[in-house]
């Protein structure tokens, strides 16, 4: 099976630049969050957050209008929660937002429109492929949030970025749970095996989605 590597939070410095590099000095901050408090890294793992989950929700509507399977319908209305949290932070932030036009499979991050087409193309190939295609988003997502976390120590971000990843678990449980019926068995793309059977030992956890 395809693996993909995971994408560069450098590159995304690059992009944000590209799209939004006033972003710091046209910010609509508060005093309980000052606009200027915010890191380039920071920005740019919000802009890219906010693409890659937009990635997760498009890939999914994609594969539920060509299969027709309820778990794809049902973790993009998940997606889109999660691309609005995001949403809602680069507002606070006055960050400039890479999806402010929302067309389904167009992405800003050229890394990432090469990902989506990939997907959908190993998606479309077979019914078990999709689900992969699932596991591997999640697990790319969880891989990815888990180093936001180590760029930031804003009370806000953290608290995104940990239900952004709890939600995230629990969709990789849903699509590999799926996996496990059919005789299938998920392996690692982005975490370790180890983590993602730790992830899979443990039960669906409450809360955010």
């Amino acid at each position: 099976m395809l693996k993909f590597k995971t994408f560069s939070i450098l590159v995304a410095i690059g992009i944000i630049i590209l799209i939004g590099g006033t972003a710091i000095a046209k910010g609509k901050g508060s005093k309980n969050n000052p606009i200027d408090t915010l890191t380039p890294l920071e920005i740019a793992d919000l802009a890219h957050l906010r693409e890659e989950e937009k990635l997760a929700r498009d890939v999914y509507r994609y594969l539920y209008d060509f299969w027709g399977q309820w778990i794809f319908d049902n973790i993009a209305a998940s997606e889109q929660q999660h691309m609005d949290a995001v949403k809602n932070l680069l507002d606070r932030y006055g960050i400039e937002d890479p999806v402010e036009k929302d067309i389904e499979g167009v992405f800003v991050n050229p890394e990432l429109q090469d990902l989506y087409d990939s997907l959908i193309a190993i998606g479309e190939s077979t019914q078990l492929n999709a689900l992969w295609v699932g596991a591997t988003i999640e697990d790319m997502d969880i891989f990815d949030i888990q180093h936001m976390l180590d760029n930031t120590d804003k009370s806000d971000l953290v608290s995104v970025y940990e239900n952004l990843m709890k939600g995230s678990r629990n969709h990789l449980r849903s699509f590999c749970g799926l996996l496990d019926t059919l005789g299938e068995t998920y392996d690692a793309q982005y975490l370790s095996q180890d983590e993602v059977d730790s992830i899979l030992s443990t039960a669906k956890e409450t809360g955010p989605k």
